[in-house]
């Protein structure tokens, strides 16, 4: 790390500030990492068969409204990455349990 922060500056900052301070790339890998649970989660719960082109304007919309969750996350501190994970386990646990009771039925 460059000493380009003080302690009590480096204390001040979120924890995923205080990661990029370190390592920037630390940033672009989060913002990734909310794109792909972002599409989990849609995938999951929200996902209709569309055509290509409505499902390419869909997933671009996807990426664009990833960066202002990511934007709360690193500048807030926000739990947004933490609330993809629970949610994508939550909607993949009720996915799973549809399944099932779909596979009884028959």
């Amino acid at each position: 790390m460059d000493n380009q922060f003080t302690e009590e500056e480096l204390e001040a900052l979120t924890w995923m500030m205080r990661m990029t301070a370190e390592n920037p790339w630390y940033g672009f890998i989060s913002y990734l990492v909310v794109v792909l649970l972002t599409i989990v989660v849609f995938n999951l719960g929200f996902a209709r068969e569309l055509p290509v082109l409505k499902k390419a304007v869909v997933y671009a919309l996807l990426v664009i409204g990833s960066f202002v969750m990511w934007f709360l996350e690193f500048a807030f501190g926000a739990p947004i990455i933490a609330v993809l994970i629970i949610s994508g386990i939550v909607l993949g646990m009720y996915r799973f349990r549809l399944h099932k009771h779909r596979k009884e039925k028959e």
